[in-house]
């Protein structure tokens, strides 16, 4: 079922959702502090905790050598099936991409001291379409860590998402992704005067459009930085995980109802997304 307004109303901090809808469509991003419990916190992290153990680094500048990603995150844990459905992430998820929305990737992302900065980019880029034109994608940010100026916390610039298809110093280029390019920590390219650093306290959430250029920051402290982000797009789009194979159906069939409609056991009108010609949930066995 859609999330409605109402139901985000206890973080809204007795705003309207339609004040905070123009506040997004106007900055591009939302922050709301301290949504989680700090005892909801504590069981994310304990359920991250032996992914991480292992310490598999990124492969490229983009992913970032001195950071830890754990992907596939609703094939690990029904912790963070919450954090998908959360209705304060999803209210402004789906007013802006629509109740068809899908989740395209859930991934924890972990900055090690001595990380550098990550290069510019907007989340929906992969639709090819020009800009400025509306958002086909919606990230949430989850700070399990305290998020500060100084460990690498996301840095976004305001009112981007409604630029056009201009490229900007520090954006990502193909090298970033092969594992070619040198990050040199002594200088940024992309440092901007009009970058915001989303410093959030643990538990905090920040929503942007898919538009938005953003990165993860430099992690110039002596701790890790870690945050859990889900990222949806609208339905028609293709994902970035693909969610029918790094959840497997028997785990599908665990998950709280809107959490399997995010991976694709639903339709978007009139009919994209069946499975031999019936709706994908029948192959369940909870249906």
């Amino acid at each position: 079922m859609p999330t409605t307004p109402e139901q985000a109303s206890p973080w809204l901090q007795g705003r309207t959702f339609a004040s905070w809808r123009e506040e997004f469509d106007r900055r591009g991003y939302l922050i709301f502090e301290r949504v989680l419990a700090p005892e909801r916190v504590a069981e994310i992290r304990a359920a991250l905790a032996p992914y991480l153990a292992r310490d598999l680094t990124g492969r490229n500048d983009f992913e970032g050598l001195k950071t830890n990603r754990v992907y596939a995150l609703l094939a690990k844990s029904p912790h963070f099936a919450e954090l998908a459905i959360h209705p304060l992430a999803l209210a402004f998820a789906e007013a802006e991409l629509g109740p068809s929305c899908l989740l395209s990737a859930l991934l924890a992302i972990n900055l090690q001291p001595g990380e550098t900065a990550q290069p510019w980019h907007f989340d929906d880029g992969g639709v090819r379409l020009p800009r400025p034109r509306p958002a086909f994608g919606v990230s949430a940010f989850w700070a399990i860590d305290d998020t500060t100026e100084v460990n690498g916390s996301t840095e976004i610039i305001p009112g981007s998402h409604l630029w056009d298809d201009t490229r900007i110093e520090g954006a990502v280029k193909p090298a970033d992704f092969t594992g070619m390019a040198a990050p040199d920590a002594d200088h940024d390219a992309g440092e901007r005067p009009d970058a915001v650093k989303l410093a959030m306290p643990s538990g905090s959430l920040a929503i942007t459009k898919g538009t938005l250029w953003h990165r993860g920051g430099a992690n110039r402290s002596d701790r890790p930085r870690l945050i859990i982000t889900p990222q949806y797009c609208a339905g028609w789009v293709r994902q970035l995980e693909n969610m029918a194979l790094a959840v497997p159906a028997n785990v599908a069939e665990t998950l709280p109802e809107r959490a399997r409609e995010l991976i694709g056991y639903s339709i978007h009108p009139p009919f994209m997304g069946y499975v031999d010609g019936v709706h994908p949930r029948r192959l369940l066995r909870t249906h």
